[in-house]
């Protein structure tokens, strides 16, 4: 594993003591000690058959693996995109509207079509701030100057950092190239192939390899 620097430049490197090893502030195999965005038993890195996988272990900021390839959200997922957290979370579609007893129609602003999905903006307690509705006909460019959903305070995020694309009902999130790239909250266990990057606390580590 290299560790790198804020510039992606490799600070020092690691080698993994075994199959299994814990990372932490505080305990574990590999240990961070002045970095407070780290729990102190934070996340478990696996090498099985050849193969490193990583696990968040109950963490409070959560374990992130930056994506370079088309990602295609599920619910409940979270996208780091510059400092933003973003969790994505399917709405299904509307029911019928009843008829109105006296046939009066309702008065509602013009949607090309209904909404199927939703990217939330989530603060630190984990309440959602801001919220960007997602249809089948609609694709949405996130940026710090320039797209549909703009973040002109986040000096983190590149003018135009991701794209949430409709697929055959599906929402794709893909990197337009830039400076910091996009990464997904650690759910369950994900593979970590090398040359990705994790995140974990201020911590991000690029398998170098297997």
């Amino acid at each position: 594993l290299a560790l790198l620097d804020g510039a992606g430049n490799v600070k020092k490197t690691e080698t993994l003591p075994g199959p299994e090893a814990t990372l932490g502030r505080s305990d574990g195999e590999l240990r961070f000690p002045d970095d407070a965005f780290m729990s102190p038993v934070h996340a478990q890195l696996s090498l099985r058959d050849n193969q490193l996988y990583v696990r968040d272990l109950g963490s409070r900021n959560g374990t992130w693996l930056f994506v370079d390839e088309p990602y295609k959200l599920q619910d409940g997922d979270t996208v780091l995109v510059g400092s933003q957290l973003l969790r994505f979370r399917r709405l299904g579609y509307p029911g019928p509207q009843p008829a109105e007893a006296d046939a009066t129609r309702r008065l509602g602003s013009s949607t090309p079509s209904a909404d199927i999905a939703v990217m939330q903006q989530l603060r630190a307690d984990g309440s959602a701030r801001d919220n960007c509705h997602l249809s089948p006909s609609r694709n949405v460019v996130i940026g710090r100057s320039e797209g549909d959903w703009l973040f002109p305070y986040d000096k983190t995020m590149s003018g135009r950092h991701a794209e949430v694309r409709n697929e055959d009902l599906e929402f794709i999130v893909i990197d337009l190239g830039s400076r910091n790239g996009i990464a997904i909250a650690v759910r369950g266990e994900r593979q970590v192939k090398p040359g990705q990057r994790i995140l974990i606390g201020d911590q991000t580590l690029r398998v170098e390899s297997l």
